[in-house]
């Protein structure tokens, strides 16, 4: 089967991922890996669905210096599309069936420091004279950035957040879609809800806040998108001197802080939606010795 039939197939593909209520990031995620590829296998006359071409696919990514987590993600769209493939009768087998994917190296993401945090709210603070655009703007990402630091929530399940989905004076939100489809309840504090209080008020008197559900605006009338607050958030760093900032490492923080203000393992993947500990140590892992060496100085052990 060629490359060209393959790109028609995978616009079915992503019908079908849409039916199975996957996250408009994981529609993404897997669409542009699927198109990557079929795009490669064009340039070099290369068969899409040989174990080789996926093979040499995959070398040349990491060749070209790409990140290990990009090409395991972009390895396992194709997989993934394979095997839709294959259960749809599209073809006769799974031709990736147990290939695997590239080791990933854990790297061990740095949570920000409480200066730094500081720092990236006070580059949300609207200046002097701002117009109620601008302002909106400052309070929207002022408020996207406490709500992350507090819930640990992903950017793409903060991103898909509507109005009617945060209760301030409950002091909770509601996350719909978390990964895998499953939602949860979040709790607001107080320096949240009135950080997304402030927008919303602000929010009212856009020409959007009555006609649009979206919790966030973006600019000029567009949706606020991932790509969007990976941007915006982006510049508030930037501002703030903040180097190597990712959104993600937003979930690394508070994961941290939560753990090192004495709160539980349960009850933080109860509320960053983990279901797994593997997944708790993978994120907290970075700071692991200083919350013990803070610990251990609270027991105090050797007092005999």
């Amino acid at each position: 089967m060629s490359a060209a039939d393959l790109r028609l197939l995978a616009a079915s593909w992503a019908l079908a991922l849409r039916a199975d209520r996957k996250s408009p990031q994981t529609l993404k995620t897997y669409s542009d890996g699927v198109r990557f590829y079929l795009a490669w296998c064009e340039a070099q006359v290369a068969d899409p669905l040989a174990r080789a071409s996926l093979r040499a696919w995959v070398a040349e990514l990491l060749d070209s210096g790409a990140a290990a987590s990009t090409a395991v993600a972009r390895q396992l769209a194709v997989r993934r599309f394979a095997a839709w493939l294959a259960d749809e009768g599209e073809i006769a087998t799974d031709p990736f069936l147990g290939f695997k994917a590239p080791k990933l190296d854990q790297r061990v993401i740095e949570p920000l420091t409480d200066d730094q945090l500081r720092a990236l709210l006070k580059a949300c603070q609207p200046p002097k004279g701002a117009t109620p655009l601008e302002a909106l703007r400052h309070r929207r990402d002022e408020a996207i950035v406490r709500l992350m630091l507090e819930t640990g929530a992903r950017a793409g399940e903060v991103v898909a957040m509507a109005v009617d989905d945060v209760d301030l004076t409950a002091g909770t939100a509601i996350v719909r879609r978390g990964k895998g489809g499953k939602g949860r309840l979040v709790p607001v504090g107080p320096q949240a809800a009135q950080a997304i209080d402030r927008y919303l008020r602000l929010r009212r008197h856009h020409r959007l806040g009555a006609t649009t559900t979206e919790l966030w605006l973006g600019d000029r009338g567009k949706g606020f998108t991932y790509d969007a607050l990976h941007k915006s958030l982006g510049e508030r760093a930037q501002a703030a001197g903040i180097t190597g900032f990712h959104p993600h490492r937003m979930r690394h923080t508070a994961a941290h802080r939560w753990l090192a203000a004495g709160g539980s393992e349960g009850g933080l993947m109860a509320v960053a939606g983990w279901t797994r500990p593997d997944m708790l140590l993978r994120y907290t892992k970075a700071q692991a010795s200083a919350r013990a060496a803070e610990e251990a100085a609270r027991l105090n052990l050797g007092a005999l």
